[in-house]
Order: C-alpha cells, then structure tokens, then sequence
C-alpha cells in the first residue's frame, strides 16, 4: 500500500482503519470535528456519510475479532498481517456485493453483445482493468462508489429512472468525487422529461425524480441534521477549499510538485500557479473552464437525450473534471475508466488506448507490467481491436465527411491511429523502465514522475477532444445531416 510504514501518516491503508477506529469510539456529532479524541490532521474524515457507514459497519467485526485494531488513540499506525487479510478482505466482499454483480449484469444487458461468450468476454475485460488494482486498490480505497454509480447506469438502460436516481444518490454520498457524472445523469434524466412533455408525463416524470433525490439524500444525512453547523462541518470537510488547486504528493520527500496528470498540475511545471494567483481566484478560474469544457456536451445530451450519448457524455464530463477542476487525486482517473469500461465494446480501440494510458504511471514497474499487458492481450483477442481503426469504427466518419474538403489523409487515417497507438505505447514502456532502473540528474529529481505526468496530460487533453467530437457529430442523433450529405 502507498505510504505503508512510513510514519506520520502511514499511508491509505491507515486512513480506512482510523476512520473505523473514530467512527466505533466517538459519537457521530464528533466524526467531522476537530476534538482531542479526533484529530483532523490525521486522516480525518472527509468523505461523505455512506462512507462513515461502512467504516462504523466494518469497525463492529473488527472488533469482534480483535479490538486493539481500532483502539482509540494506541491503534495508529498499527499493521499486521491478520489485519491486511481482514482489510482485503472487507474490499474483497465489497466488490463481490455491488461492484461485480454490477459490471456481469451490465455486459450481459447489452445489445451489442448478443452471446453469453461476448458478454463474457466484456466483462472479463472490464474486471482486468488494471487501474482498479493499481490505483485503487493501491490507494485502498473501497469500489462501492464505482459500484453504485454502475447500477444507477445498469438502471437508466432499462428505464428505471427512480432505481437508478437512487443508485446514482447512493454514490455521490459515498463519494463527493462522483460529482464528475452528476451533469450526465441530470442532463439525461431531464432531457428524458422534455422529451416527454414538461405539461404531462415529463413533469410526473421530474417530480417523482426529484423526490427520490431528496428523499436519499434526507436519509443518507439523517444524524447530521441535528443542526446547521454539523452540516456546515460536513460540507466544509467535503470540499476543501483552503488546500488550493492541487495538493503535493503526501509521500514524497520532500513533495515538489503535485505528480499526476491534471492540467494544473502540469502547468505547475512552467508557471507556479499557487504562488501567482490567490486560492479564491483559482477556485473560481478552475470552475469556469471546467463549466466551459463541458457545456457543449451536457447541451446536447439534453437537447437529445440517449442511453449511447449518456454513456459517451460521462466520459467527456468526467474528463474535463479531472483534467481542470478543483483539488483532483490522481486516483480520480477512475471516474473516467469507469464510463470508458462502458463503451469498450463501441469503439474497443479507442477504449482499450484510453485505459492503458489511466494506468500509465512511474513506480510498480512490475505490477504495472504484468496487468497492463494481460488487459491489453485480451482486449486484442476478445475485440481485434487493431482491425477496427477506420473511421467508421471510431465514430468519425461524419465528422470526417463535414470536412471532407479539408482532410486529404482520410484514407490512410487507419494506418496513422495505429502508428500513433505503438508510438504512445512505447513512450509509455521506455519512461516506466527508465523511471524503475535509471537514476535522474540530482538537479532533476523529479524527471521521470513529470514526464509521465506531462505525456499523460497530453493524452488525456486529446482524448477530450476526441470524445467531444464523437458527442457532437452523433451519427445517429444526426441523420438528417447524414442524408444532406
């Protein structure tokens, strides 16, 4: 685990742990407050109440096999190895009761995939995604968010509008990071009830959404409502406006720069942008150009609301959260893998680019390896995925045809998207083992962790567009255009 044994903080592991240990021992109206029994520089809680749930739900079998696990105060920093199978273990249930059920249940839903074997092999890949165990699990975090927000997908599909509302609620008060998909599902669901009629059936539709949110959210903050400030508390805990743009990597000594592939991050590189503008200021820029990035996609998913543009729209949305908003983690790719996960089966190459990429990252070099080549090795067998690079298969070919005059190198455009992919794929490879075996200029110790940072950066920008551009030009929200054609 990241930062394990290495004091003061010890790492991700410690931070579940402690949560257990304050949520068990301390009465909820102290959970999100400074006391001397709950010291919020050290892990304190700062996500949503689900996920004090689950830790208080995890602390009464913690203490039941050993209580000094989570002792007040003399439990920190402790690890052992009955304690990491206990913790995996929790993990490993969690997946098992939202997380798989979902991604089997959403493969085996799917048009496209019209055998038991494809849906099979769909799901295979989704749950060899390497950055669900290099990330997240590296970063020990609990699936459930991803989960739920799988299900609330899994719900809409089948036009389960309240189920998946509610699904959808469950996440986002699991995890405040699920905001990244909040405009998607908000931009589908009320673009599904003008579609309906605002006078009719539409506004039946959007109120009895509206009090499914409201009535989730009611529930899930029940013992916080007690009074104003413990809201205020919570809330205040949840966005952590004096941290600035972007924190430094915790357990990097000393910690020089923020090292993943955010834009600010890697402006930080030229500009020191947290030295020229104040903390308000940058909250406010980083709003604005998130909002702007995002905007046309969450129009049209609006205007024309489909199950295959929500899904494409989640990714877009998602993306641009990480890539310009406020005080992103790098473990904040995986809102963007997800939705990508669920598209593999459209546009598998691009799919398959994009998640080799989210898991690009210095370090770990042999975990690294060996999961990224067994993902890659049965996406290529299960989708062929380097037959499918015409533009037709990666949902360009009207944008191609809107600009036919002006693009002279369409036919050839199969043989360039492949030349680009080994191209990045070895860029990839050489900076992960030069950053494992080779030592960087003592002027330049951070020569490796930025390169990757910046190479990823540059992916991930052109990744936006590109998925903005399959959003825009929707061959099939756009047939009239087609037949003009």
């Amino acid at each position: 685990f990241l930062g394990a044994g290495k004091p003061p903080m010890y790492g991700d592991y410690e931070a579940q742990r402690h949560w257990q240990e304050v949520t068990y021992n301390l009465p909820i109206r102290q959970w999100y407050f400074n006391t001397s029994d709950n010291n919020l520089m050290y892990w304190g809680l700062d996500y949503p109440p689900l996920t004090a749930y689950h830790s208080l739900m995890c602390a009464y079998i913690a203490k039941l096999i050993n209580p000094d696990w989570i002792a007040l105060h003399t439990s920190r920093g402790y690890e052992s190895q009955p304690h990491k199978l206990f913790m995996r273990t929790t993990v490993f249930v969690a997946d098992l009761l939202v997380y798989v059920p979902a991604v089997i249940l959403y493969c085996f839903s799917l048009k496209e995939t019209s055998t038991k074997k494809k849906a099979s092999v769909c799901a295979l890949c989704i749950l060899l995604y390497p950055g669900l165990i290099l990330i997240d699990h590296g970063h020990f975090q609990y699936p459930l968010s991803l989960g739920f927000a799988l299900w609330a997908v899994l719900c809409l599909s089948y036009d389960w509008d309240l189920l998946g509302s509610l699904a959808f609620c469950l996440a986002l008060n699991y995890k405040q990071m699920e905001l990244y998909h909040s405009l998607p599902f908000f931009c589908y669901l009320l673009g599904k009830c003008f579609k309906k009629g605002l006078k009719g059936k539409g506004l039946v539709l959007l109120t009895k959404i509206a009090g499914t949110v409201v009535l989730s959210f009611a529930v899930c903050w029940l013992p916080f409502c007690t009074d104003m400030e413990q809201i205020m508390q919570v809330l205040r805990r949840l966005v952590p406006i004096d941290r600035g743009l972007f924190e430094a990597c915790m357990f990097s000594s000393p910690p020089p720069c923020c090292k993943f592939a955010n834009i600010w991050c890697s402006l930080s590189v030229l500009i020191k942008i947290k030295n020229v503008v104040t903390p308000q200021t940058q909250l406010k820029f980083s709003f604005a150009v998130t909002f702007l990035s995002l905007l046309p996609t969450c129009i049209k998913l609006t205007v024309q609301p489909s199950l295959r543009a929500f899904k494409f729209a989640l990714v877009s949305c998602a993306l641009s959260f990480f890539l310009f908003s406020f005080q992103v983690h790098e473990k904040s790719i995986l809102l963007v893998s997800l939705p990508v996960c669920l598209i593999i089966n459209e546009i598998p190459f691009m799919a398959t680019w994009f998640l080799l990429v989210s898991t690009f990252r210095d370090g770990l070099l042999l975990p690294y390896t060996v999961t990224s080549l067994a993902f890659l090795s049965v996406c290529v067998a299960s989708f062929s995925i380097f037959e499918k690079t015409s533009a037709e298969d990666l949902q360009l070919k009207l944008f191609f045809l809107s600009f036919r005059r002006y693009v002279s190198w369409v036919k050839s455009f199969p043989k360039i998207v492949k030349n680009l992919f080994l191209l990045s794929v070895t860029l990839m490879a050489v900076l992960s083992l030069m950053s494992a075996t080779v030592n960087p200029p003592q002027r330049l110790p951070d020569l490796f962790p930025l390169s990757v940072s910046l190479v990823s950066c540059l992916h991930f920008i052109l990744f936006l567009v590109y998925f903005n551009v399959v959003i825009l030009w929707d061959s099939k929200n756009s047939r009239s255009f087609q037949k003009k054609i």
